[in-house]
């Protein structure tokens, strides 16, 4: 039967024909959706694991109890599992086991454009490139055989435009393969520096005999067309060149690639007077061949950065333009990010704004990051998860040694960063006596990847209950004395806690409590916790409304500024009730009306 799919959902395909048992990871885009399919495959038990780097040690033990095992990641996650992967090089395997790395070319929504094929060198461990939705599928179930055959964790690395983009594929019959016996191997698992130097040896011999398979791997192969000019690429570059180049050109095109196959690539080079290698982010095929002594084109041609789609190619190799539509600038209504209508940050920022001159706010990776437009301008930096309370602390600390500067540092990240690595970044603030401002803004799910389930959401990936985390109590634990939990939606309240922290000189947590409006499940608690929720709106007394804007400032989206009448209004069918915009009017012209089951 054969299917269109995206390459996330060929890649949960393949898990499901490969027979894996066991998968886990943490949402992030343009991974998430691989978890998501690979959920409804009720075979395979897969779990929402709180970061990277859990994600992958939960799959290290699944495979050395004998599963076959698989995380997923987007490219900066493999830094956080990078600490395991390392050395689950050296352990080998039992059950075959996959990473999958999901680059970002272009940085649609990350905050760097690192290329992890390097990674795969550096670990020393074989590594899978598709190129389109059917190889996504069939590599999946290949790279659980070469990680056992070759007893290593094998890389498969995607990018945005093969996870997203859709393609046919040809669906094949699930293996029906049974947990492996666990072996007890404590000179192996035991990664102790005894038994690691051996271990070393083991990897060595095992790269030495994959130098020798990749040569004659299926997915390295050449597609001629009789031309004096090839081109070499992997991943999604190989679709883009043939999109662009057609029958022109030859292509040796890489599935498999590390190792890199040598002598394919010098044989294609010799049998070419002209070699293009077209490759996204960093030059790791062209350098290898440069090494073998190969005169070839790359970087000095193509861009550095971004995607080589077909028209980046057709500029650098053929001179070509490609004819873009021309849209009236006039005719573009400019949009920038913001947060949702009803979104319980806007009230939190809002007063945190009033603040402005006394604080230095410290980002983190989410909704929330979105505080850094306007008309909240809040964040100074944002780094990645759960560096927000660690990056406040050191920041403190030396404006703490100035006498002209008595500024403090404000710290946000939500509830879902907490749970990754916010914990020991707040855990470091604790022990090491700080005294900046924690603030978890707890939306009860994990909001910007798509309301994904959490920790603290209280459902499983699979859709089973789950413990809820207690933030409150988890904080107190760590060791802080100084804890509050509000609702943000009330500015008064938030604004006396704002004072409340700032007149602290100890390390002091406010957490802000109330779901998003998009979350998908609710417990019949959660309807009592927050009693009529979603179910009013609000709406603008005209006569009352003088246009002096100041309902603006909350950013609402659900606000509307009439210039010629000079009068506001509140869009009913988005607004939901949250109240932060009548509490700002001056006037009292924004009321609330009814109540909506």
């Amino acid at each position: 039967m054969k299917k269109m799919m995206t390459g996330n959902e060929a890649v949960a395909r393949g898990a499901y024909e490969a027979s894996v048992h066991f998968a886990s990871a943490y949402p992030g885009t343009p991974s998430t959706e691989i978890l998501e399919n690979i959920a409804t495959y009720k075979e395979i038990i897969a779990e929402w694991a709180p970061n990277e780097k859990v994600a992958l040690e939960a799959v290290i033990g699944a495979s050395f109890a004998g599963g076959r095992s698989l995380a997923s990641m987007k490219h900066v996650g493999l830094n956080v599992a990078a600490d395991p992967l390392f050395t689950f090089s050296y352990t080998g395997v039992n059950g075959g086991s996959v990473v999958i790395s999901a680059d970002e070319p272009g940085m649609y929504s990350s905050q760097n454009e690192q290329d992890n094929r390097n990674y795969a060198i550096h670990a020393k461990i074989p590594m899978l490139e598709p190129s389109n939705s059917q190889e996504a599928k069939d590599m999946m179930v290949d790279a659980f055989n070469i990680s056992e055959e070759y007893n290593s964790v094998v890389l498969f690395r995607m990018t945005t435009r093969i996870c997203h983009s859709k393609s046919i594929v040809e669906l094949g019959e699930r293996q029906e393969i049974s947990p492996k016996p666990y072996e007890r191997q404590l000179d192996t698992y035991v990664s102790v520096p005894r038994n690691a130097r051996n271990n070393r040896h083991k990897v060595e011999d095992r790269m030495n005999r994959l130098q020798e398979y990749t040569e004659t791997s299926k997915w390295n192969y050449t597609i001629s067309h009789g031309s004096t000019v090839g081109v070499i690429a992997s991943g999604m570059s190989v679709e883009f060149a043939k999109e662009a180049l057609g029958e022109t050109v030859d292509y040796l095109k890489l599935g498999f690639t590390n190792p890199l196959p040598k002598n394919l690539i010098q044989e294609f080079c010799d049998n070419h007077e002209t070699v293009y290698i077209i490759e996204e982010n960093d030059p790791y095929i062209e350098n290898y061949a440069k090494t073998l002594g190969c005169e070839v084109i790359g970087k000095d041609l193509f861009p550095y950065t971004g995607e080589m789609t077909p028209d980046v190619i057709k500029r650098c190799v053929l001179s070509q333009q490609v004819e873009e539509l021309e849209v009236p600038q006039d005719l573009i209504v400019p949009r920038p990010p913001t947060f949702c209508s009803g979104c319980p940050h806007r009230g939190f920022f809002y007063e945190l704004g009033k603040k402005r001159k006394k604080i230095i706010v410290a980002g983190d990776i989410g909704c929330y990051s979105l505080a850094v437009g306007e008309p909240y301008r809040m964040m100074e930096w944002l780094i990645c998860m759960g560096a927000a309370y660690s990056t406040a602390h050191g920041a403190q600390r030396i404006i703490d040694l100035k006498d002209d500067d008595d500024r403090r540092l404000v710290a946000v990240m939500g509830d879902s960063t907490f749970f990754h690595t916010g914990i020991n970044s707040l855990l470091n603030t604790i022990y090491n006596g700080g005294n900046t401002i924690n603030v978890i803004l707890d939306n009860r799910i994990t909001g910007m990847t798509g309301q994904q389930d959490n920790p603290g959401s209280g459902f499983t990936l699979q859709g089973g209950d789950a413990a809820i985390g207690d933030i409150e109590a988890i904080c107190r634990a760590l060791g802080v004395k100084h804890v509050r939990t509000i609702n943000p939606n009330d500015l008064a309240l938030v604004k006396e806690t704002i004072n409340w922290a700032m007149d602290l000189d100890e390390t002091s947590v406010i957490i802000t409590n109330w779901p998003c409006v998009l979350k998908k499940h609710y417990k019949d608690e959660d309807f009592e916790m927050y009693q009529d929720m979603w179910k009013t709106k609000d709406y603008v007394i005209e006569e009352k409304c003088t246009g002096c804007k100041a309902c603006l400032r909350s950013g609402c989206p659900s606000l509307i500024f009439n210039p010629e009448t000079k009068k506001t209004s509140i869009d009913p069918y988005t607004c939901v009730g949250c109240d932060v915009c009548a509490q700002i009017c001056p006037y009292d012209a924004i009321q609330k009306e009814g109540y909506h089951e």
